[in-house]
């Protein structure tokens, strides 16, 4: 399995917006109260920023990819915001090799198939990645 390196859930990121929703519009309606009418419409306005921002960071941080041997097929699952895409490859037929570079995604074909994976591997680590690759399918 191959995942983002997230620090916050999209559960603790609810809440966190949550709180500093419930803080801004506090201090925006005190200062209402007090004739500063402004202050709450830009409390808003940032608070919409905020929240937009919020969700793109949500909708990918759960994106992973996810490569295992299963009996004679190698199977590539990539969830990228939200969508799942499943590619099976016959073990036999499969080709495992950087895209364009050593550097560069590691490109999984075979029988009409292409994927790229290792999105979430640092660069200089991903031949070693699509050696494991290559040594599991050899191996099974």
């Amino acid at each position: 399995m191959l995942k983002r390196n997230c620090s916050v859930t999209p559960a603790q990121l609810g809440w966190v917006y949550g709180s500093l929703c419930a803080v801004s519009l506090g201090i925006g309606a005190w200062f209402w109260v007090q004739g500063a009418r402004f202050v709450l419409g830009f409390a808003w306005i940032e608070l919409l920023a905020l929240g937009l921002a919020f969700l793109v960071y949500a909708r990918h941080a759960t994106d992973g990819e996810t490569i295992s041997l299963r009996g004679r097929q190698l199977v590539v699952e990539i969830e990228l915001a939200g969508r799942c895409e499943r590619t099976e490859f016959s073990r036999d037929w499969v080709r495992v090799e950087p895209r364009a570079g050593d550097m560069s995604l590691i490109e999984v074909s075979g029988q009409g198939h292409r994927v790229e994976v290792g999105r979430y591997v640092r660069p200089e680590l991903r031949p070693v990645l699509a050696q494991e690759i290559r040594t599991a399918l050899r191996l099974a």
